[in-house]
C-alpha cells in the first residue's frame, strides 16, 4: 500500500543519532540513565494501568477535568500487557500481512514512534481524514489517534467500513471543553441578544456563523452543520474564517480560543472584537455590548500540550542558540505566537524543516513525539522542542503497540473491537460541515524557507 502524497512517512535517518522514541527517553529518565526531566514518571508505565481510572492519564492533560461518562477502555488481555516490544512488533507485522488491503492503519503525528512505524499513513487529523476517505475498499480503518479523529473517519468513510480506535480512553481534553449541551445553551443566549439567528440583514449576513475546530466531537460538528457553519483545521483556519465572514456578521469559534484568536488577529480583527465565552458564566462572562460589537466570539478552551510553551522558553532558545528559527503551532497562546518567528500547523512545521536548504537550528513549539521524529529524520539540522520537560500528549500516549496488536489480531479472528460509530442524526449534518471544510482550500502555499 503506497502513501498518498499529502501524508508524511518520516523515518529516522541516523546522522546526529537522535532517537525518535519518546518512550525510550522517558524510560531512561525514570531509570536514572538520563538527566532530562519528564512531567510525570507514570508515563513509563503501560497505559493499561490507567484505563480503569477517570482522567486523561499522565502527560500534558493530566490536570484537565474529564467529563463524567467519558469512554473507558476495558482491560487489555494479559498476553498483550506482558509481551515484549519485539513480540508486539512481530505480532502487528504478522496481523497486517494476513489482513493485507482489508485494513488501513492511520497514525497521527503525535503518536509514539513504536506505533507510527506500523502506520500506512502518518499525518495530522485533516490529512488522515482524507486518507480514510481514499480507501473505500478497506474493511477496517484502525485510527491511532484520539476519539474525535476516529469519529471523523467514520463520518467520511463508507457505511460498511469499521473504524476502530485501539484504546477507547484516548480522548481529547480540548474537544471535551465544548460539549453539545454547553454549545446549545450558548446559542440560545446569543439568540436573546441578536434575535433570529437565521435572519439575514441588509448586507445579506446572518448574526452568527458557528465554526468548530476539527478537534471537537461529532455532536459539535453536527450542531455546526445544522446552523450553517463549518469545520476548520489549523491549516485552513483563515480560509474558513473568510468563508464565515462572507455569510455572517460574527463568528462563534470553538473549542480552541488560541487558534481562533491568533488567526483572527492576523486577519486584522482587534482583541476588543474577540470576547471570550466561558460556558460556566451568564452570557459567557461578556457584556451584551461586547457581544454586540464582537467579530469573533472565542470559546474558553485550549490545548494543554500547546499551553506549555512560553515566551521565556523562546527567549532562552534565542540566548543559547543565536540564529535559531522558532516555529510554533497556532494553538499556542498569542504571546508565544507573537514571539516566535513563524506559526503554522503540524504539516507547516514539517514542510518548513524539510524545505530548509542550509543546516539550521530549529526550536519547535508542538508535541514532543513529532519534534523528536523530525529531528531524527532531518539530521542535517539541529531540532529541539521548546519545552525542555518531556511531556507528551496524555491522550495520544494512551495508544500503545499492545492495543494495536490486540485490535489487529481481533480482525484476523473475525472480531471488530472498539468500533466507533456516529449515529445518523448526528452524522448527516456533521458531514455537511466537514464537506464545507474540505471545499475551503487555502491558496497553495510555498514551502516555508
Amino acid at each position: 500500500m503506497s502513501a498518498v502524497n499529502i501524508v508524511l512517512q518520516p523515518r529516522p535517518a541516523g546522522g546526529l543519532g537522535v532517537d525518535p522514541s519518546v518512550d525510550r527517553e522517558i524510560q531512561a529518565i525514570v531509570a536514572g540513565a538520563s538527566t532530562a526531566e519528564t512531567c510525570n514518571t507514570d508515563l513509563a508505565d503501560g497505559p493499561w494501568n490507567f484505563d480503569a481510572r477517570p482522567g486523561y492519564g499522565p502527560g500534558s492533560s493530566m490536570g484537565d477535568i474529564i467529563p463524567t461518562g467519558s469512554p473507558r477502555q476495558g482491560e487489555l488481555p494479559l498476553a498483550y500487557r506482558e509481551a515484549s516490544d519485539d513480540e508486539l512488533d512481530a505480532r502487528i507485522i504478522a496481523a497486517k500481512k494476513t489482513l493485507g488491503d482489508r485494513v488501513v492503519v492511520l497514525g497521527h503525528f503525535y503518536q509514539r514512534e513504536e506505533v507510527v512505524r506500523h502506520a500506512d499513513y502518518v499525518g495530522d487529523s485533516f490529512q488522515l481524514a482524507n486518507a480514510a476517505k481514499a480507501h473505500p475498499e478497506a474493511e477496517a480503518i484502525v485510527f491511532c489517534g484520539v476519539h474525535f479523529m476516529a469519529e471523523t473517519a467514520d463520518l467520511l468513510s463508507q457505511p460498511e467500513q469499521a473504524v476502530i480506535l485501539p484504546n477507547l480512553a484516548a480522548g481529547c481534553s480540548m474537544a471535551d471543553m465544548a460539549d453539545i449541551d454547553q454549545v446549545e445553551e450558548c446559542w440560545e443566549q446569543l439568540a436573546e441578544i441578536y434575535g433570529d439567528m437565521d435572519a439575514v440583514d441588509q448586507d445579506g449576513l446572518v448574526p452568527v456563523i458557528p465554526v468548530t475546530y476539527m478537534n471537537s466531537s461529532a455532536a459539535i460538528k453536527g450542531f455546526v452543520g445544522r446552523h450553517g457553519g463549518i469545520v476548520c483545521t489549523s491549516s485552513n483556519a483563515q480560509t474558513v474564517l473568510e468563508w464565515a465572514f462572507e455569510r455572517g456578521r460574527r463568528v462563534l469559534f470553538f473549542p480552541d480560543q488560541h487558534l481562533g484568536r491568533n488567526t483572527a488577529k492576523a486577519m486584522g480583527v482587534t482583541l476588543e472584537q474577540m470576547p471570550m465565552w466561558n460556558p460556566r458564566k451568564p452570557l459567557g462572562g461578556a457584556s451584551a455590548d461586547e457581544l454586540e460589537d464582537a467579530r469573533v466570539i472565542l470559546w474558553h478552551g485550549f490545548c494543554s500540550v500547546h499551553r506549555r510553551f512560553t515566551v521565556e522558553q523562546i527567549d532562552k532558545a534565542r540566548a543559547e542558540h543565536p540564529g535559531v528559527r522558532v516555529i510554533v503551532h497556532p494553538e499556542c497562546p498569542m504571546a508565544v505566537v507573537d514571539a516566535a518567528d513563524e506559526s503554522g500547523s503540524t504539516d507547516y512545521i514539517r514542510r518548513a524543516i524539510e524545505g530548509a536548504t542550509e543546516p539550521t537550528t530549529f526550536a519547535i513549539g508542538t508535541e514532543v513525539n513529532l519534534v523528536q521524529r523530525l529531528a531524527a529524520a532531518n539530521p542535517q539540522h539541529e531540532i529541539f522542542c521548546l519545552d525542555p520537560v518531556v511531556c507528551p500528549c496524555s491522550t495520544m500516549y494512551r495508544i500503545h503497540p499492545g492495543y494495536l496488536a490486540w485490535v489487529l489480531e481481533g480482525l484476523v479472528n473475525g472480531e471488530v473491537l472498539n468500533r466507533i460509530t456516529v449515529p445518523a442524526d448526528v452524522a448527516d449534518p456533521a458531514r455537511i460541515a466537514l464537506e464545507r471544510m474540505l471545499a475551503a482550500k487555502p491558496p497553495a502555499a510555498p514551502v516555508p524557507s
